[in-house]
């Protein structure tokens, strides 16, 4: 599946945050959308399904509008927001992983399938029946793309997924990005600090006051992103 943004704009008030935007993203590609705070990098990822209607333009989903398919959209588009407390809504591990299929009216054999194997991919089997608010930030980010997962998207987009987390959990979030990656999951990483995504990276696209500054491999990307306050890893 493909997101294709034609024109898209987005305004708080006089403010557009997201201006004229054409962006397109294939399927499996990993690409890194990046830019400082304020540029508008969460505003277009959350018009990618439907949860920001823009101004103006469009965002189509393999060349349905999303505002004539939500349902469709949000089951092609899984978001994980930066803070993964936004979305967790159960009381366990496992009741919130199936919330999302079970709100597609799916019968118990497949949610429970759907659970297990997102569960999996987040080296998180085994443990349905712990409570959410007793993991770590770690955790609970893995429980957050679990969800997201379950709902088996064609593209995942996380939202600054490495923040507030101690370097172990963010190790092993890469990890399971990685791996995510390579068994063909579309990524969309929203981020600020390419430290830790820029090897996963097909393409990076950078925003700057609400439009693409910048869209480019990761090597061709990396001089043009410092000037925009983007932090690049050192030895590229």
């Amino acid at each position: 599946m493909t997101i294709t943004a034609r024109s898209l704009t987005c305004r708080y008030g006089d403010v557009a945050a997201v201006d004229g935007v054409d962006l397109r993203i294939d399927d499996g590609e990993c690409v890194v959308l990046a830019g400082p705070n304020g540029s508008g990098k969460t505003t277009l990822v959350r018009t990618f399904n439907g949860l920001v209607e823009p101004d103006a333009g469009e965002v189509a989903i393999d060349g349905t509008p999303v505002q004539d398919d939500l349902v469709a959209a949000r089951a092609a588009v899984g978001m994980v927001f930066q803070d993964p407390r936004d979305q967790l809504v159960a009381a366990t591990v496992g009741a919130d992983v199936a919330f999302g299929p079970e709100n597609l009216g799916l019968d118990h054999a497949e949610i429970d399938r759907r659970v297990a194997d997102a569960l999996d991919a987040v080296d998180m089997a085994g443990r349905r029946e712990e409570r959410v608010d007793e993991l770590s930030g770690g955790e609970r980010e893995r429980v957050a793309i679990a969800g997201a997962l379950a709902m088996e998207p064609a593209h995942l987009v996380l939202d600054e997924p490495f923040t507030g987390l101690d370097e172990p959990a963010r190790q092993s979030v890469l990890r399971r990005l990685r791996a995510l990656s390579d068994a063909g999951t579309s990524l969309i990483v929203v981020t600020h600090d390419l430290r830790d995504v820029l090897a996963l990276a097909d393409r990076v696209v950078a925003l700057d006051d609400g439009r693409v500054a910048v869209d480019s491999t990761p090597d061709a990307a990396v001089d043009e992103l410092a000037p925009l306050g983007v932090r690049v890893p050192e030895g590229w």
